[in-house]
């Protein structure tokens, strides 16, 4: 009698821990917007407080090789939210992003991560900047969200027309400089938004969202304002960094971050909840003291430099993610692709998925195989890179009104030794740029380009 007892005790424990091992994990990213890979105290900031992501950092996976897949907000997370390079989705161009007036959006068409997780049976939520679209077919509430709350678009457009040129880069913007709208499920409920409490606004509605559906599985993608210029505080922050109102912005989101976590512990939900941290690309550098730092690298926003696209990635999942830091290179595109895996979701059948599944190198700390990695600047490849090695077949600055410096051969730097990109080392590898060569003619073999939709 002990002994069947005994069976049924191990086989009601090894079922107890299978259910354990399928259940679906809630899924959250934080975006942040035009934030430097130096400006976090995790990632070499000296002046700029980030305690809550410097223990987010601590405690799981920091990537010091993390991409975002574009230089710009739109392209950058129409990558994000479809694991695709934005060119197949014709997210990406000459305009660059999208404006007001534009006619454009991600197209219906489209698998977001939040149609592919809601059909897993998880109630996802968009917190924070849109900027895919205001037309039928692009909005959230068209792209897999159950609900939706923040800006349409970036927080400098819709400007008043007396505002003199520049004042978006200005250390004490008009707050009332924007008629930006606060929208709620497809509908405005202020106009102009008060952005000096978006931040704030954003985290509790993060908070009650994760609050609300605890008992079931989420995905919460909460994209903040922040830094983007023009830059604003809540009274809390306003005035309390060394770095000026880039600080108090940012640290204000640093607060976010935490509120954030805290919640998941506090709803014993930590050990059951992926948690991404990032940035959609580097720091708007032309904005001076509002613009962000790059640390080392080179160049910044709107730039294939390393500078623009190379931004913070942070992985955090207590209990299944081990603290650790990693060169891997790895992308947002892979957190798309990340998310299914962990859900169970299949891809969409008829979409090529660029990103993959980070979770061997998450969970297990396993090496993930040297893919290429494409830099394109609109819908023009950039650069390359394969492992250390990146060349560059044309350059240009972020924001100038100079032509774009095309390179034969390219250029070529060791990532590794060189980071900043100073030393071209093209005339001593020619077989590195041969292999980089064949990789970029493979990958636009097989592209077929989406519908432009930002012209």
């Amino acid at each position: 009698m002990c002994g069947v007892m005994m069976l049924v005790t191990v086989i009601v424990l090894s079922l107890a821990a299978s259910a354990i091992a399928v259940e679906k994990p809630n899924i959250v990213i934080l975006f942040a917007d035009d934030l430097g890979y130096g400006d976090l105290g995790c990632y070499g900031s000296p002046t700029i407080r980030t305690p809550h992501l410097d223990r987010m950092a601590a405690e799981g996976l920091r990537f010091t090789d993390f991409y975002s897949v574009a230089e710009v907000c739109t392209p950058s997370r129409a990558a994000l939210l479809t694991g695709r390079y934005p060119i197949r989705s014709g997210m990406c161009g000459n305009r660059r992003v999208l404006f007001p007036n534009s006619k454009g959006g991600l197209p219906e068409k489209e698998v977001t991560i939040a149609e592919a997780l809601r059909a897993q049976g998880y109630a996802t939520a968009h917190v924070g900047k849109w900027h895919l679209g205001i037309h039928e077919g692009s909005r959230p509430l068209d792209q897999g969200f159950d609900r939706s709350f923040g800006l349409p678009y970036s927080n400098d457009m819709d400007a008043r027309a007396d505002l003199p040129k520049g004042t978006s880069g200005s250390p004490a913007p008009p707050e009332d400089g924007w008629n930006v709208p606060l929208i709620r499920d497809g509908k405005v409920i202020e106009q102009p938004a008060d952005q000096t409490t978006l931040t704030k606004r954003y985290t509790e509605e993060a908070v009650k969202f994760i609050r609300e559906k605890k008992g079931e599985p989420f995905f919460l993608y909460f994209a903040h304002t922040f830094p983007h210029v023009p830059m604003f505080a809540s009274p809390t922050f306003k005035g309390k960094s060394r770095s000026g109102i880039y600080g108090d912005a940012v640290e204000e989101l640093d607060w976010s971050v935490g509120q954030v976590l805290d919640a998941l512990r506090r709803e014993d939900l930590a050990e059951k909840t992926l948690v991404f941290f990032t940035s959609d690309n580097g720091p708007w550098l032309i904005m001076g003291d509002q613009g962000g730092s790059a640390g080392l690298l080179r160049e910044g926003k709107g730039s294939t430099w390393e500078g623009g696209m190379r931004v913070p990635g942070i992985a955090w999942w207590p209990g299944r993610i081990q603290p650790s830091v990693t060169s891997g290179v790895a992308s947002t595109m892979d957190v798309f692709a990340t998310a299914l895996a962990l859900a169970g979701a299949p891809a969409a059948r008829d979409s090529v998925i660029d990103g993959r599944d980070l979770s061997p190198l998450l969970l297990r700390g396993k090496v993930l195989p040297e893919t290429p990695f494409f830099y394109y600047r609109g819908d023009k490849l950039a650069a390359c890179r394969i492992g250390e090695w990146k060349a560059h077949f044309f350059t240009q600055a972020g924001y100038s009104q100079a032509t774009a410096e095309q390179h034969e051969p390219p250029l070529l730097f060791h990532l590794g030794l060189d980071p900043s990109e100073k030393r071209n080392v093209a005339a001593e590898h020619h077989d590195v740029i041969a292999r980089i060569q064949s990789a970029v003619q493979t990958h636009r073999s097989a592209l077929v380009p989406g519908k432009p939709q930002l012209e």
